[in-house]
Order: C-alpha cells, then structure tokens, then sequence
C-alpha cells in the first residue's frame, strides 16, 4: 500500500469489540491478565500485551506502528514532547565520559540540553559545522558515542550532506542521530539516507493542527542496545510515555497529514516567492527556491516539497518588530505547522536567554522573522504580510 492508505488503514493490534472505525481511548492504567505465564511474557518485554499504561498503552501502541509501518523502522516509541524524545534518545546513547558531535546550529532548548544539562552528568558537547564531514571526523575519537543532527537547522535552514555524516558514522561503529521534525518523515525514506535513529517533535506536522503536544524516537535497528535501552530503561524508569488521548489526536493527524502538507507546502512557496520581490526583505530563505544555497542538496535528500518554514531578515531589529506588531491575520505565535500561520522574532524569544555571545555563534540574526506557513489562502497571507511591510 502507498503511505497515505498505509496512514489511515493500518490494522488494530487486536480487533475492537464494537467495529470502531477510529482506535479507540484507552483512558485506563492498568490491564487484567489471563493467567499469571501472560503477565511474564508481558512485563518482561516479551509480548505486545499491555502491562501499564506508563509504559505501554493500546492506542499509544497503535500510532506506534502506524508510525513505524510508514517509516519501515525496528521499533518506534512516543513520548510526551519532543524535546522528551531528544533527551531519552541521548541519554540512551551517552554516558559519563562520553562526547557527542554535533552542531551550534540547533533549535534552542536541544543546544541548552547538550551544552548545559547533559554537560553537567558528564558528557561533553562537540561542535562543528556538520556541513563539512572531515571537521566532524576530526572531533571523533573512541569517545564519541553519536553525531546529532537537524536535517533542516531551525532557524538557519542549512542543510548537511545526510549520507556523508552517516558514512563517517558508521564507519566509526557509533549512529547517526537525526532530529526530522522540519520535514514529515513521509516525504523521504530516514533508513534509505543512513540515518539511525530519527527524533520528531510530533507536535508539528503529526498533531493535525496543533491539536496536542508529542515527540517520537524512530529506531532503524542498527544498535540493538539502544533498541533494548529506549523500551527497558528509558520507559521504565524516566516515565516519559506520551499519554492515550494524545495518541488518539495524533493517530488523525497522520491520517490527514499528506493533505495538508501539500497545501502548506505550496502556500510556503508562494510566499516565499511573493517576499523575495519585495524591496522591504533583504533577503528570503526556504529550500524549495532554487535560489537558496541548499536548494541541490536539500531536494536531492528530501523531496522538492522545501517544509512549511520560511525565514526572512529585514533591515533591523526594529524592523522585525513593526513588522510582527502590524500583522492582523497571522498571528504572534510559537510553534511550527500549525493550520494557522505564525511569526516570531527567535532571536528575543525562543534564543531570548542565551548571551550576545552564544547568539552570534549560533547565527541567531537579530534581524530575523521565522514564519511558519499554515493553511489560509495564500493570497491573503501575502496581503496581510504586504500590508504590515507597507506601513
């Protein structure tokens, strides 16, 4: 089956009692077993039988393996947030000791876990510019545990060679850890690039409009002690597991997503192209324009559908502001991929706590908009963001 009848078929671990179309709400803790050989197999990870809805639940199992069907993973498991599903995924990797080799270039709260809270538990932070493998092979060493990675950098948009750092990966024995969120992991194949283990904020793209907050760790199978740590520790003794309604919310989500995607897409575009002629922007990124300096390497890996994030500078701080005070119809929001558009300046909020300093080494511009595309007609997203530049 194609990935969107895949999204919206995919069988029921077991059959529901009453033919419900939709997986059902298991709002319950806990699960009554037949015998006590069942409550064994079940607890010691041995069955699919659920034992406790902290680490295992019906429906949470259910989009699961819709997920994991759509992805032709090993294994997949939610989490609560994304940013729970960055941290358990690194924390089952490294240890005391350990270093990871990543990049400045990051989404402000992963950099602030890498730098500051796993620093502190003893594992050191490398960075580079990922863009460039022989940097990154000369930070490895014995030590090295994983190279983490945003497959498009929040807010810079740069774009690394996915291959390249999964080669120099593998051939040092560690994976290749990759936070896909920017891109749903239904337009390009994580596996068939080398990837090793996929984080998602389901939050985004997943949720359906913003509906519920989620994260996803998406496990190729190449590490069988990172498969064994995800659902043995992890699970079991930091109790991040995302929650059954959350689930329920989610599961519609990526029933719809290829819909949506496809309009938020081409509104991004439209956009996109609508603010590069205009005298006010200085100047406009989104990978589907070609002429963006990621536009080849971006298509190649992830299809010609460049997201629905566009970044934009004007010609001050001050600028960024007027121009976010005048909006009328996109609102003043965090969050990406929601149906609604939204703008915000990262460099005061999301980056608002990090030094001059730290800002300028992350490319945090302060004359920077990141505008999340939603799904509103595009003619009137140009009209309102023409109107807020005109004043």
């Amino acid at each position: 089956m194609q990935k969107q009848t895949t999204a919206i078929h995919a069988r029921y671990q077991q059959p529901d009692a009453y033919g419900a179309l939709s997986m059902p709400v298991y709002h319950c803790a806990a699960y009554e077993f037949a015998n006590a050989e069942d409550m064994i197999e079940s607890f010691c990870g041995r069955s699919d039988m659920p034992d406790y809805s902290r680490v295992t639940n019906p429906t949470v199992t259910y989009f699961e393996r819709k997920v994991r069907m759509l992805t032709d993973a090993a294994d997949v498991v939610a989490f609560s947030s994304g940013m729970a599903a960055i941290s358990n995924a690194l924390l089952a990797l490294s240890s005391a000791g350990k270093n990871i080799v990543t990049s400045r270039h990051l989404f402000g709260n992963t950099f602030a876990l890498l730098s500051g809270t796993l620093r502190r538990f003893g594992v050191e932070v490398r960075c580079c510019d990922l863009t460039h493998p022989s940097e990154v092979e000369l930070l490895m060493d014995d030590d090295t545990c994983c190279i983490f990675m945003e497959i498009l950098t929040n807010p810079q948009m740069e774009v690394a060679d996915i291959p390249s750092l999964s080669a120099l990966a593998h051939r040092r024995g560690v994976p290749l850890v990759a936070d896909t969120t920017m891109i749903p992991f239904t337009e390009f194949s994580g596996k068939a690039l080398g990837i090793d283990v996929e984080v998602v904020s389901s939050t985004k793209y997943l949720s359906g409009g913003a509906t519920s907050i989620g994260g996803l760790v998406i496990d190729y199978g190449r590490y069988e002690t990172f498969t064994h740590r995800m659902r043995q520790e992890m699970l079991m003794n930091l109790g991040a597991y995302m929650t059954p309604h959350v689930a329920y919310m989610q599961t519609l989500g990526l029933e719809n997503l290829a819909a949506r995607y496809a309009v938020q897409t081409d509104n991004a575009l439209r956009v996109a192209e609508a603010l590069a002629e205009h005298p006010e922007i200085v100047s406009v990124r989104y990978p589907a324009l070609p002429s963006d300096p990621f536009h080849d390497v971006f298509t190649r890996q992830l299809g010609a559908r460049g997201g629905a994030m566009i970044t934009f500078q004007l010609a001050s701080r001050e600028a960024c502001f007027r121009f976010i005070n005048r909006l009328q119809l996109i609102k003043r929001a965090t969050n990406l991929f929601d149906n609604r558009s939204l703008a915000i300046h990262p460099a005061s909020t999301i980056f608002g706590n990090f030094t001059d300093e730290q800002r300028r080494e992350m490319d945090i511009l302060d004359n920077l908009i990141r505008f999340s595309v939603g799904l509103e007609s595009p003619i009137d997203l140009i009209a309102d963001i023409q109107a807020a530049l005109a004043h």
